[in-house]
C-alpha cells in the first residue's frame, strides 16, 4: 500500500509525488496513541453532544492559548518558525475523556501594524499530509503580500506527523519493494489483492485501533475550530488545497459563523455520494487524460528523450517498461507498482514532466541511477520510512472512516475492470490503494451534507478546469452549495493546485480577496505556459 492516490496535492502528492506546498511530511515523534473504552465512537457528523464538546474544547483552548517556542531542531523547520501545541478531545462527544495533542507551526513576517489581519491557517491536502512543512514550501514571490498581513500557521492534523500519528504496518517492512503488480493477471492475483488489503486493514486496527473511529474530516474540522480559538481569533482565515478544500467545506458547514475568509483551491466534490468511493472513480479517466497529455509532450520532445516520436509509441514503450520491471525489478526493488507510484506525479504537476522524462530516458540509455533514486526506497532512511508509512496510514484511515465503502469484491472488480478498459494507467493502482476500506474494521460514518448558511461569508473557490485529481465538477458543486461563493477558473489547465504557482491573474485575485475582501462571483484566468 505504498502508493497513494490522493485527492490532493498531498498525501498522495506529499509523500509519493512531492507536494504542492510541502517538501515532505513531518516525521512521527513516537507519541503513543490514547486508549479508548469500547463503544466510544463519534457520529462523524455534528451531533448535539459533539457540538457541545467542540464548544467546550474551544473555550478551554481560548483560555490556554498556545505557548510558541523554538521548534525542535530534529523537525527540520527554519529557525524563524515557532512551534506550539493544542490539546483536543479524542472524541468530541466526551470532551472530558482521553485527549490528543496537535502540533502547529507559525511564521510571523514583520509588517506594518496597520496591515496585520490575524492568522491564516493552511491545510495543504491529503488526507495524510503534514501542514507543518507547508509554510517553508510557500513561494515568497507569490505569498509576500499575504505574509505581510497574516501570521501563517500550519498544523499536523490528528493522526498525522507529530499529532497522535496513526500506523498500520511496520515502517521498514512497508518500505520494502517490489509491491505486487497492481494489475491482476488472474483470479489468484485478485484473491491475493483482497487478502493483502484485508491484512493491511487489520494492521491498522492492531496498531492504531483507538484512533480509527475518530480520524474523520468532521473531527479535524472541530480541531480546526479549537485551533482558531487557541490563536485568539474570533473568526477563521483559511487556505485549503485539495483535500483541504473538503476540510474547509465541512468546517464552513459546521461553523458558518466562525469563518472570516476562506480560499479553497482544487476543490473536492462535496456531494455525499462522492465521499470517497465515487471521488476515486471520477479521478481515473482524468488521470488517463493527463497521462496522455504527458506522453504526447514526451513525443514532441523526442529529440531530447528518444522515447518515441508519437504518443502511441511512447505509451507502448511505457507498457514495455512495466513488463520488464515485472519480470526483473529495476534495482531489485522497483516493479510496476513502484513505477506507477513514481510516475503519477506527471498527472498532478506539470513541473514534473521534464524530470520524469529525463529519468526514464536515462534508464533506457543504460543509466538507471536517477530512476532508481526516484522510484526506489532507501531502507537506511528509517525516519523517512516512518513518515511515509504514517502518511499512507492516515490517508487510508480518513478515507475509510469518513464514509461507507462497498464491501462486495464483485463491485470493486467490476468497476476496476470497466475503468481499466479505457483508463489503464491508474485504474487498478487506485483500486488497490483504497481496497482496505472494503473490510475496514472500525466505524465508517455518514458524510456531512455540505451546505452554505446565511451566516457563512463569501468563500473563494479556485480551480484548474482540467484537473484530474479534483475534477472541475467538484468546484461547480461546491459553488452551488456555497451560494455566496466566487469561482475562479483557470482555463485549459490540467495541473493540480492553482494558488501555489506563479500565475499573476490568479495571484492578484487571491491577494485581493485575502487582503481586501474583494470577490467576483465568477472569473476566468488564462493558464500558465506548459513546460
Amino acid at each position: 500500500m505504498k502508493g497513494l492516490v490522493g485527492v490532493a496535492g498531498v498525501s498522495a502528492v506529499v509523500v509519493v509525488t512531492g507536494l504542492v506546498l510541502v517538501s515532505g511530511v513531518a516525521g512521527t515523534d513516537g507519541q503513543s496513541t490514547p486508549e479508548v473504552h469500547a463503544g466510544q465512537t463519534s457520529s462523524g457528523g455534528n451531533s448535539d453532544a459533539e457540538a457541545r464538546g467542540a464548544r467546550t474544547a474551544a473555550e478551554r483552548a481560548a483560555k490556554a492559548g498556545i505557548d510558541w517556542q523554538a521548534c525542535p531542531s530534529e523537525w527540520g523547520l527554519p529557525q524563524d518558525f515557532r512551534c506550539g501545541s493544542v490539546t483536543v478531545p479524542l472524541d468530541y462527544a466526551e470532551p472530558d475523556g482521553p485527549t490528543i495533542k496537535l502540533w502547529l507551526d507559525r511564521l510571523a513576517v514583520p509588517g506594518e501594524p496597520r496591515e496585520h489581519q490575524g492568522a491564516l491557517v493552511i491545510n495543504p491536502g491529503g488526507p495524510g499530509a503534514s501542514g507543518m512543512t507547508a509554510l517553508k514550501g510557500l513561494d515568497p514571490k507569490v505569498w509576500s503580500n499575504v505574509a505581510r498581513a497574516y501570521d501563517l500557521v500550519g498544523f499536523d492534523p490528528r493522526g498525522v506527523g507529530h499529532s497522535a500519528p496513526v500506523s498500520c504496518a511496520d515502517p521498514q517492512q512497508f518500505a520494502k519493494g517490489p509491491e505486487p503488480d497492481p494489475v491482476p493477471g488472474d483470479a489468484a492475483d485478485k484473491k491475493r489483492m483482497w487478502d493483502d488489503a484485508q491484512a493491511y486493514a487489520q494492521g491498522c486496527q492492531k496498531r492504531s485501533g483507538a484512533l480509527l473511529p475518530h480520524l474523520t474530516t468532521p473531527d479535524t474540522a472541530r480541531d480546526l475550530d479549537v485551533i482558531r480559538a487557541a490563536l485568539e481569533e474570533p473568526k477563521l482565515d483559511y487556505l485549503g488545497i485539495s483535500y483541504g478544500t473538503y476540510l474547509g467545506a465541512v468546517y464552513g458547514t459546521l461553523f458558518p459563523d466562525h469563518v472570516r475568509r476562506m480560499v479553497l483551491d482544487s476543490v473536492v466534490n462535496p456531494s455525499p455520494d462522492k465521499i470517497w468511493y465515487g471521488m476515486h472513480q471520477d479521478q481515473i479517466p482524468g488521470f488517463e487524460r493527463r497521462f496522455a497529455d504527458w506522453t504526447a509532450w514526451v513525443a514532441r520532445h523526442d529529440a531530447d528523450y528518444h522515447l518515441g516520436q508519437t504518443q502511441a509509441k511512447v505509451r507502448d514503450r511505457w507498457q514495455k517498461l512495466l513488463a520488464t520491471a515485472k519480470q526483473h525489478p529495476i534495482g531489485g526493488t522497483i516493479g510496476p507498482s513502484e513505477l506507477t507510484d513514481s510516475f503519477q506525479k506527471v498527472v498532478y504537476f506539470d513541473e514534473t514532466w521534464a524530470p520524469k522524462a529525463e529519468a526514464w530516458s536515462a534508464y533506457e540509455a543504460g543509466h538507471p541511477e536517477k530512476l532508481v533514486q526516484e522510484a526506489g526506497t532507501n531502507l537506511s532512511d528509517m525516519k523517512g520510512n516512518i513518515t511515509k508509512e504514517n502518511a499512507a496510514a492516515a490517508y487510508t484511515a480518513v478515507n475509510c472512516a469518513d464514509a461507507k465503502w462497498p464491501t462486495d469484491w464483485s463491485r470493486w472488480d467490476h468497476d476496476a475492470g470497466r475503468l481499466n478498459a479505457k483508463s489503464p494507467f491508474m485504474a487498478w493502482f487506485s483500486t488497490r490503494q483504497n481496497l482496505p476500506c472494503a473490510t475496514w474494521p472500525s466505524t465508517q460514518h455518514t458524510p456531512v451534507d455540505v451546505k452554505g448558511d446565511k451566516q457563512l461569508p463569501p468563500v473563494l473557490l479556485v480551480q484548474n478546469d482540467q484537473d484530474a485529481a479534483t475534477p472541475y465538477a467538484g468546484a461547480v458543486e461546491l459553488h452551488r452549495r456555497f451560494q455566496n461563493s466566487g469561482l475562479l477558473t483557470v482555463k485549459d489547465a490540467g495541473a493540480h493546485s492553482v494558488t501555489t504557482g506563479r500565475n499573476p491573474c490568479v495571484n492578484d485575485l487571491v491577494d485581493s480577496y485575502l487582503l481586501h475582501d474583494t470577490l467576483d462571483p465568477d472569473v476566468t484566468c488564462p493558464r500558465p505556459p506548459v513546460p
